[in-house]
This record gives structure tokens, sequence and C-alpha cells, in this order.
């Protein structure tokens, strides 16, 4: 049970505040609403771009890393096809610092072309190391746009290509700042060794007087039905050919959203997994194999994907793959089978909590469902999954018209053979 209180000031800040006095820090989480699903489709990788450029320094700070370190503090940031966060950790007597630091980048992000410069330089470094240069780096820039056709889902949160963020310019930078990076836009959790009456007080201090724009209206591409199957074929110099199947399913916020994630459980979490227990360890189809689920707040994917064992066709290991999934189609999953992945899940949520800052960011992100309690309500939902509801997603989900194939085939494989 993670014990909150939440307000909101005048200019729409949503502030959450949760008490820990056993610890000796105190975290501040900032989470934005704002993600590549925001972009617009000539203008892709912005929001990665600001993760980059909000740690640039603002108008009165020019330096946001050396007054956080100067007492003690650390920090990061992610941004994926929905939110972007930033979260610090400092010694809890000097959590005033942190509202100084985030107040300021708020209200006056500095946009020295420098600045701009360099850090559009590193994005497009990343771009060429991570997708490029690394080997599978590239399958979501494949598979994206294979299984969506119309959401903006259908790039990557790095970008759709790296032209985008060359040709960033200053103008498009304060654009999508202005309209994104505002109060009535963000988030704000403190946790840890505080109290409510002194988040507020510094709340109103630090964050009450800045402009609080104007919330984005946001009407996404709702993404249609897929009603056939898809394959798409790609070769490069890696290692190992390797497969990878996407199913669309329901989004976060989703009652369904449970089930599917059990269900993927059942498929490939442990040695005794259905997938990992016949084609890895009895017939030696896959060295490696796992099946996960996106968690997107808008519809997302279910994702199995492995690389294949040499001498074995991407075809052959794909059918295996099938029968699997056709058998808990047609018959279900066991009960014994139910239990072991709710506990594992329920274990996940509990470790999860141990520490300050994770309970800070599950704060943050269950707020932008509407209901911020949704942070303890997660395993009593997963409790109530049953086997005749793991049986409905099998059955919704695992067609294979909604389904998108991508063959990864090794080109130092072929040249081997």
């Amino acid at each position: 049970m993670i014990v909150f209180k939440e307000f909101r000031l005048k200019n729409g800040l949503h502030v959450i505040v949760h008490e820990d006095p056993t610890v000796q820090i105190a975290v501040m989480n900032i989470l934005y609403d704002v993600g590549s699903r925001d972009e617009q489709e000539e203008k892709t990788g912005f929001a990665h771009l600001f993760e980059h450029l909000m740690f640039g320094g603002s108008v009165n700070i020019p330096n946001y890393d050396e007054p956080l370190q100067m007492v003690g503090g650390e920090n990061n940031a992610f941004t994926n096809t929905d939110i972007t966060n930033y979260y610090l950790t400092v010694p809890a007597a000097n959590i005033e610092t942190a509202f100084w630091l985030e107040s300021d980048r708020m209200l006056s992000l500095s946009f020295d072309p420098k600045v701009l410069d360099v850090q559009r330089k590193v994005v497009v470094e990343e771009f060429k190391q991570r997708y490029y240069n690394q080997p599978y780096g590239d399958v979501w820039l494949k598979l994206r746009p294979l299984a969506y056709k119309q959401h903006p889902y259908k790039w990557a949160t790095i970008g759709k290509e790296i032209s985008h963020i060359e040709n960033a310019t200053d103008a498009d930078v304060k654009e999508f700042f202005f309209k994104h990076y505002v109060p009535s836009n963000a988030i704000l959790v403190v946790a840890g060794n505080v109290t409510e009456e002194q988040v507020r007080s510094l709340a109103e201090k630090w964050f009450g007087s800045i402009p609080p724009g104007k919330k984005p209206a946001r009407n996404l591409v709702k993404e249609t039905a897929q009603t056939a199957k898809r394959i798409e074929e790609t070769k490069a110099k890696v290692p190992a050919n390797a497969l990878y199947k996407t199913y669309h399913m329901g989004g976060r916020f989703e009652k369904s959203y449970y089930a599917a994630d059990l269900l993927s459980d059942i498929l490939s979490r442990g040695q005794s997994s259905r997938l990992y227990h016949k084609l890895v360890k009895e017939l030696e189809i896959f060295t490696s194999i796992s099946s996960f689920v996106m968690g997107t707040i808008d519809p997302g994917l279910l994702v199995i994907s492995g690389r294949v064992k040499d001498g074995i066709s991407l075809e052959e290991a794909e059918l295996e793959i099938d029968k699997i999934l056709h058998d808990i189609v047609t018959n279900g999953v066991t009960e014994e089978e139910l239990e072991k992945v709710k506990n594992q899940a329920m274990a996940t949520v509990e470790f999860g909590e141990v520490e300050v800052i994770n309970r800070a960011m599950a704060l943050a992100f269950a707020a932008l469902s509407g209901n911020t309690n949704l942070v303890n309500t997660e395993k009593a939902e997963l409790s109530a999954v049953t086997r005749d509801d793991i049986h409905e997603a099998a059955k919704t989900i695992l067609r294979d018209e909604n389904s998108s194939v991508l063959y990864y085939r090794s080109a130092m494989q072929e040249l081997q053979t």
C-alpha cells in the first residue's frame, strides 16, 4: 500500500506527496504527458531530443547537474512513446534545491543555439550507435511501421529517421517546448522524508507562478483492426536468424491488459514456461525466446521474439510457435500455470515498491489514468484474473490475422553455408 496525498496548483500542476519518514532521502519525479506519439510524422524524435535538451541548462541555471551534485543529488530521465519522465534524488534536507532546479527549467529553459547543436549531435550519434550499428538494432524501426499503419506508435521514440533531428530548427524546438512542457501537462511527485505541508509550501513557492499553458488536446488517429497477417523480411550481418512476431492488444489502462500481461508470462517467463520449455529445452529450435507486452497507454502489442538455432529455418521456427499458441487458444491454460505467473507478478510489484524512487514513478504513471490509486489496486486486478480471462485473451489476441511477423535473416549464416 502506497499512501499518498494529492492536490493541484492554480496553474494546473498535479502534485502528489508520498511521506516515508523511514528514509533519509527525498525524491522528485516530474512526468510530462508527452511522448513520441505526440509528434508530427514529419518531425519525429522531438520528445527524446527534449530529454537531452532539458539538461542543457535554463536561463538562470546554465549547468543543471552542478548545483544538484553540490548538495549530494543525482538525476536521470527517460522518454517513451507516451511520457517523458525526469527524476532525481537528494538528501531530504536539500529537497528545495530540487524544486528550484525543476521549476526553473520548466519556466525558462535555455534555447541557446549552441546547446541545441550539441544535443542534436548527441541524439544523432545515439541513433546511429543504438539503431544502425548494433546487431538487431533496427528491429523496431521495421516492426513498428509493420504493425501500425495509422497510429503514431508506427515510429520509434528515437524518431522515424535521423534527418528529422538533424533538421530540427530553433523554432521547431520552441514550439514543442511551449506546447508540452507546461504545468497543466505535468505531474509532480515528491516522496521520501518530506511532509505534505512542506511540499505544498515549496510547490506554491517555486511552481505556483509559472503560467499554466494550455494542456494539449490529444486527437490521435486510431489504429484500425488488422484483418490479415503481415510478413516482412530483412537481412543483416547478425549472428543468428531471429523471429519477431507481434499481436495487437488493449492499452495499459484497459481491464483486459492484466490477462494479456499474464498470458505473455505463461508463454515465456521462466524455464518451465510454454515457449521456453518446448522450443529451447525440448526441441532445441530456439537458442533464446521471450514474450512480453509493450504496456503502452493506447492499444499496444504482445511481442514474441527469439533467435533460431543454426540449421533451422525461420518458417519452421514460426510454425512451432504457432502450434503452442494454437494449443492455448484451443485448450486454455492450467490453474497451476496461472497461479505461478500471478505469484511472480505480485512479487515483481512488491519488489518494485521497495525503493522510494520506484514508488514515486508508479504514482506519477498511475495518475495519468485519472485514478492515482491505481497504484494500489493493480495487485487486486492481477489476483482477479481467471483462467477464463486468459483463455479469452488468447482467443482475442493470438489470431493469425492479428499478427505481424519480421523474419530477420543472418547474412553471416548464409556466408558460412
